[in-house]
């Protein structure tokens, strides 16, 4: 699992979410399975466009598609640990958002897995891509 680039590091993130691990996150080996680290990313981004108003679950009149997702997993995390997730920018298009996120054990620097998360932008009714919403735009610079 030990990558030998650099891992990065949690002040290269603007925003922090903490995540509180379960039980049913550890796999048979015993750490937390790779899938749930897209759902600790999901999470995180997700929690953001909430707290800055820039999405309404049932209302928004454009949504965020997942269309790309990677994750490099450096070092295992294992339950009872909690996770901080690391969010910044790394690419705003015309109708997409590309964020860089990490996860990291609680209270480490050294990131744990590091991913990347793209959201294409489309209308709710007509699934028709469109442009990122002007308040999101606005919005994304808290993540520069």
């Amino acid at each position: 699992m030990t990558n030998h680039q650099t891992a990065a590091h949690l002040s290269q993130f603007p925003h922090h979410c903490q995540i509180t691990t379960r039980w049913s996150d550890n796999d048979a080996y015993g750490h937390i399975n790779n899938v749930v680290f897209y759902g600790f990313m999901d999470t995180a981004i997700n929690r953001w466009l909430i707290s800055v108003g820039a999405l309404d679950i049932a209302g928004s009149d454009a949504i965020g598609l997942v269309v790309e997702t990677g994750c490099r997993y450096r070092k295992p995390l294992a339950y009872p640990q909690d996770v901080v997730v690391g969010l910044r920018l790394a690419r705003l298009g015309n109708t997409s958002v590309r964020y860089d996120v990490a996860i990291f054990g609680a209270g480490e620097d050294a990131a744990a897995a590091e991913g990347h998360f793209t959201h294409v932008y489309v209308a709710r009714d007509t699934g028709r891509p469109v442009p990122v919403p002007f308040d999101l735009r606005k919005s994304l610079d808290e993540l520069r």
